[in-house]
């Protein structure tokens, strides 16, 4: 019988995975760099196999340069769906220094390799919590209707980043009590695992980006700092008199570019005013559409959460329930019109 690596399975189901987002890359750009997480967490794993599965010695070499390119990558891919008007380039070249950190080690110090990959692995996990701290409201390049996914895949990414750290000193400390007879048990059962929540949190984050839509006219001159009544109301018009609520791909970089108003600031007014995120804030437009289509209109509740901007069910259910305390189904019939 013909020995397959459980690697082999792994990488077998990022390969799958890869596919999917490769077919909706097409309708949504900027997908790369979660595209090359989900490709990097697939070739690694495929390593994984050889080297653990097979014995092939030579890939020894191989792994820690592969890990050391996950957690920059990781932190990249989540880091597109922010909109930074001033994001520092000459800091981004400080991201291809892990990878080649780890091969001067591999030359000079090997020992240093493991406790090198876990601070690497650590450190990274915190940038990323450091990254979201903001909630789903910091992820502005995310659609409305996806950003909690997207935050929620980013800390889950991070858990991710020091389970790996966790495991790899696992794996450094059965080297040094028991020789490594568990170290290929430790690595299937244990990196593994990380490499697949990697893959589907790409997966989920990706998803949130917009479809591409052509740029909208902004003010670029004006610079004058509004009050929060102010934004707010420049807000609502666009939500409701140009009827920018029902866009499934709005986002707050989106609404701050139409509105002419800093993201940061559309945000804080929310915040202060509504005493509310963003999300949310659309989200209750979007459920008044959504109660008037359900009330007034023979649409099913589908299509009623369709054409009020909604994407998915569970969310819809969800942030109807927020709003109203009860399913939409049930809403309609408490609320509907009796016959004449």
């Amino acid at each position: 019988m013909i020995f397959v690596p459980l690697p082999f399975v792994v990488a077998l189901l990022l390969l799958v995975l890869l596919v999917a987002m490769l077919r909706y890359d097409e309708t949504r750009k900027g997908l790369r760099p979660f595209l090359a997480l989900v490709c990097l967490c697939a070739v690694q794993s495929i390593i994984v196999g050889l080297r653990w599965g097979y014995d092939v010695e030579r890939l020894r070499y191989v792994l820690p340069v592969l890990a050391s390119c996950l957690p920059p990558l990781v932190l990249a891919s989540f880091r597109s769906l922010i909109h930074r008007e001033e994001v520092a380039g000459s800091a981004r070249w400080l991201h291809v220094t892990p990878p080649l950190g780890i091969v001067v080690l591999l030359l000079l110090w090997p020992a240093l390799i493991d406790g090198a990959l876990m601070v690497l692995f650590v450190g990274y996990a915190f940038a990323l919590v450091k990254l979201g701290r903001a909630g789903p409201d910091g992820l502005d390049e995310a659609r409305f209707d996806g950003a909690h996914a997207a935050h929620r895949a980013l800390l889950i990414a991070a858990a991710a980043l020091c389970l790996s750290a966790l495991f790899d000193l696992a794996i450094f400390l059965d080297f040094r009590w028991a020789k490594g007879t568990n170290a290929a048990l430790i690595v299937s059962n244990g990196n593994l695992l990380e490499l697949l929540f990697l893959g589907f949190t790409a997966d989920v984050a990706a998803r949130a980006r917009p479809l591409p839509a052509v740029p909208a006219n902004s003010d670029n001159a004006a610079s004058l700092a509004a009050k929060d009544r102010e934004v707010l109301d420049r807000v609502n018009h666009l939500l409701t008199a140009q009827r920018l609520s029902r866009d499934e791909n709005l986002t707050l970089s989106r609404l701050a570019r139409r509105a002419g108003v800093p993201a940061r600031q559309i945000s804080g007014a929310v915040n202060r005013l509504a005493q509310k995120n963003v999300s949310q804030y659309i989200n209750d437009f979007r459920i008044a559409e959504a109660c008037r289509l359900l009330r007034e209109t023979d649409l099913s509740v589908t299509a009623a959460m369709l054409e009020s901007g909604f994407q998915t069910k569970s969310n819809f259910n969800r942030e109807f329930r927020r709003v109203n305390s009860l399913s939409p189904a049930s809403w309609r019939e408490r609320n509907r019109p009796s016959p004449s």
